[in-house]
């Protein structure tokens, strides 16, 4: 193999030298430098065999063409011209990996893996690609092509040029690590990620110093009650466990899916470590703690949560004799999002809150962890002070972030298996009393391994529920057991076929949430409901002309709630059976059902969602709004409002007038991506006619989980490609767990 040349090492963290914080810039940027796109009747050689001379600009002319078809982005090819201008020597390869890693990020990869792509070329583009298509005579080289021949060494000798690519520190807008190929700023971050979260594992003998297990016993045992014998017997109280587990370490992962506990089991965390902390006369310092999530819906969910849990903790048995209203005081109930917490700049990628300006905190908690990419996960590291806890909550199932990265997946990869060591074992044995599996012990089990639990029972889905049957079958890959699950008459799970070309059955879903048979529904019980639910709560409950702010809040609150009882979620953006076809459809349906009056781009009823954080509004990505029509004074016109969650969980409402939003689509449809952070009574799952790959395992049981009371699969014409997602897991190229997997008897 070639022998590798490095460039000096500068400590440049953010890789600004001679490139400057290159990506950066073409973020900025965008398509403005869009390269042109090569005519295609211009002959097409091997851009990889073709003579030094002409092979770096036949490379660009096909990355060019790739562009034109959608399989890249303009950005990735201008990414790659740059890098031709800076280094006119560049080989073909180089300029190919550049372009592909660029592209990797807009696929959720944080990096380039280059002996994957050589055993799946067209793995790395956008295939098919997503959107319209400017289709030519001839079509470009498939990267199958371009790559026929070429070897792992072949192109790391492409990559041997040490003025754009490093091994390590420097300012090379690429670094390589093994097979992968980063931008320097993608790379950056892993590193600080896993550097932070090692530093954390490190400070376990200090914790359990400070911590034996027989002090955290006694106040265990009085936040969770007592469990009858027979039941101990017959399964741990993981809820128990992850709470000990978690006290133990400065970083701390509780997973499990939807209803197994995570909100309950944080807060008990939390009164855990204040009683620790204030002592037996409430008279010590109490823990600073933050809570905060992704989004400002998110946030909004855990404050309700939150706000429960700490209402039902028993304070007096935690602190008998002392005063338990300093305790309860001392457990926060506030919920903010991440970027709220860290302090945007406006017009920056950076946040007021760094190294330099730590936040102030003891305690940090972040739900809906696997929404958190990369890049915002190194942010909350390089933010929290070096002694403070940073506690993860979230489902390791679900989708993860949008963005680059899938943190919180790769960290629990190994969580169900738990690789606990017999130290572990011991410690939490005796401050919880119970037992773990012998099945869960593993000697080589890793520091993370010893940070990480997952709930197993769920709450939410009772042993009869269809939709907690579905989503583990989903999650296990089981495409034989899906398939039959639809024979088990389950009250809560239904399926139905949306022909194309005939609007009835999408239309009784979506005004009525029918399904095609009647049900009987007894007084109190849940209804299954579509949207003429919330937009008849609009009309019958609206206020009369001189309404007191007051009432139009209620009103207001009313109607976001009720719109909670369904909603129609996707897989795509684009596409009859995407967002984008599917919001005009049923637009469509619901004006014909005389339900709502679209006069224009405004109208009482529509709801939106917001698509980028408006830190000026106080509005957050996801969250979602209605416009409504408030009443005046007698004899004057309504006033056209959009009403938002406040988000602070006083069940407030947020008033914005239409013209101030700027970054807002009509939501009748969803994807299952925005719907992260979000529960409906009524959730029914669209699949679109053909297979993309974007349908995933963790899309679909996202998509199902949605669901509190009813779920329905929605296929058009009868053609599911469900069986083909339940099988395709997602893989996402990445080196973040390449530092974490040391035998744990080093630190434990």
């Amino acid at each position: 193999m070639t022998k590798r040349r490095t460039t000096a090492a500068t400590g440049s963290k953010d890789g600004i030298g001679v490139t400057g914080d290159l990506f950066a810039q073409f973020d900025e940027q965008a398509e403005v430098d869009a390269p042109a796109v090569a005519h295609a009747s211009e002959p097409q050689k091997s851009v990889v065999r073709a003579t030094a001379q002409d092979s770096a600009v036949q490379m660009l002319a096909t990355l060019d063409r790739w562009v034109e078809r959608g399989w890249l982005r303009a950005l990735d090819g201008a990414f790659a011209r740059f890098l031709l201008e800076e280094a006119p020597h560049a080989p073909p390869l180089l300029l190919l990996a550049a372009a592909l890693a660029s592209h990797q990020l807009g696929r959720g990869h944080v990096c380039l893996d280059l002996q994957a792509t050589l055993e799946d070329p067209a793995f790395a583009l956008s295939l098919p690609p997503d959107g319209p298509q400017v289709l030519t005579d001839e079509p470009p080289q498939p990267p199958a092509e371009v790559l026929a021949g070429v070897t792992v060494e072949d192109w790391l000798a492409a990559l041997d040029v040490a003025d754009l690519v490093g091994e390590g520190e420097g300012n090379t807008p690429l670094v390589l690590a093994g097979t992968r190929c980063y931008l320097r700023r993608y790379w950056q971050y892993e590193q600080d990620v896993r550097a932070g979260i090692e530093a954390r594992l490190a400070q376990r003998a200090r914790i359990e110093t400070e911590l034996p297990a027989e002090a955290a016993r006694a106040a265990l045992d009085a936040l969770f009650a007592p469990r009858a014998a027979a039941q101990s017997a017959r399964r741990a109280d993981w809820q128990k466990l992850a709470c000990a587990l978690a006290a133990r370490s400065a970083f701390s992962i509780i997973t499990g899916g939807p209803g197994t506990g995570k909100t309950t089991t944080v807060v008990r965390l939390l009164a855990l470590l204040q009683t620790l902390a204030l002592g037996d006369r409430m008279s010590g310092r109490p823990l600073r703690i933050r809570l905060a999530a992704p989004t400002g819906k998110a946030a909004a969910r855990l404050n309700e949560s939150i706000a429960g849990a700490v209402a039902r903790l028993p304070f007096e048995a935690l602190a008998p004799g002392a005063d338990a209203a300093a305790l309860r005081n001392a457990i926060p109930s506030a919920v903010t999002t991440l970027h709220r917490v860290l302090g945007t700049r406006p017009g920056s990628r950076r946040f007021r809150h760094d190294a330099a300006n730590p936040l102030p905190v003891d305690v940090l908690v972040i739900d809906e962890a696997s929404m958190v990419d990369l890049e915002m996960m190194a942010a909350v590291l390089d933010a929290l002070p070096p002694t403070a806890r940073l506690i993860l909550l979230g489902d390791k199932d679900q989708l993860a972030s949008v963005e680059a990265g899938a943190v919180l997946g790769e960290l629990c990869d190994r969580a169900r298996e738990g690789h606990y060591t017999e130290a572990t074992r011991a410690w939490l044995e005796a401050a919880t009393g119970e037992r773990i599996d012998a099945a869960m012990l593993d000697e080589h089990g890793t520091p993370l391994d010893q940070a990480v639990a997952m709930l197993r029972e769920s709450h939410r889905f009772a042993s009869e529920s269809g939709i907690g049957a579905l989503a583990e079958l989903v999650n296990t890959g089981d495409a034989t057991g899906v398939a039959k699950i639809w024979r088990h008459g389950y009250a809560d799970l239904a399926r139905l076929i949306c022909p194309a070309h005939d609007d009835e059955p999408l239309r009784a879903l979506i005004v009525d949430g029918s399904v095609g048979e009647a049900l009987d529904v007894e007084d109190g019980a849940v209804q299954r409901r579509g949207y003429r639910h919330y937009l008849a709560t609009m009309r019958t409950t609206r206020p009369a002309p001189g309404a007191t702010p007051g009432q139009l809040v209620e009103w207001a609150a009313g109607v976001l709630k009720a719109h909670t009882e369904f909603q129609l979620l996707c897989a795509l953006r684009r596409g009859a059976w995407g967002v984008e076809g599917l919001n005009r459809r049923v637009a469509r349906l619901l004006q014909e059902e005389g339900l709502i009056e679209p006069l224009g781009d405004w109208y009482a009823g529509r709801p939106v969602l917001v698509t980028h954080n408006d830190y000026e509004l106080g509005l957050m990505n996801g969250d979602i709004g209605i416009a409504l029509d408030l009443p005046v004074d007698e004899g004057m016109p309504p006033v056209l409002r959009v009403a938002f969650p406040s988000g602070d969980g006083t069940g407030g409402v947020k008033w914005v007038s239409p013209s101030r939003l700027q970054g807002v689509e009509t939501v009748f449809a969803l994807t299952v991506h925005k719907s992260q952070g979000s529960e409906f009574t009524h959730a029914a799952l669209v699949l679109p006619d053909t297979y993309s790959p974007i349908l995933t395992r963790e899309l679909v049981y996202t998509g199902i989980t949605r669901a509190r009371a009813f779920l329905t699969l929605a296929v058009p014409e009868g053609r599911s490609v469900l069986d083909r997602a339940v099988v395709a897991k997602v893989q996402r190229a990445s080196g973040l767990m390449a530092g974490l997997a040391r035998d744990a008897t080093q630190s434990t």
